[in-house]
């Protein structure tokens, strides 16, 4: 699902290889495609967290690797 945001052009929704003009969509239909937009923004938020905290995690079980070696 794609979204044309050029403010010179009419706006378009691509979705599952069809075009459609976002003004001829119906009020329920944009709510449909905001709350998509919404999710997709959250689901990206999410994946960078994951992504830090498994970088964090990595960094955190090296020092213990680290510091254990001391006790061998």
């Amino acid at each position: 699902m794609s979204e044309n945001n050029n403010k010179n052009e009419t706006p378009v929704l691509t979705f599952e290889g069809k075009k459609y003009n976002v003004n001829d969509l119906s009020s329920e239909t944009k709510e449909i495609i905001k709350g998509l937009q919404r999710a997709e923004a959250q689901l990206k938020m999410y994946d960078d967290t994951f992504k830090l905290l498994s970088i964090g995690k990595n960094s955190l079980t090296n020092q213990l690797r680290e510091k254990l070696k001391n006790y061998e």
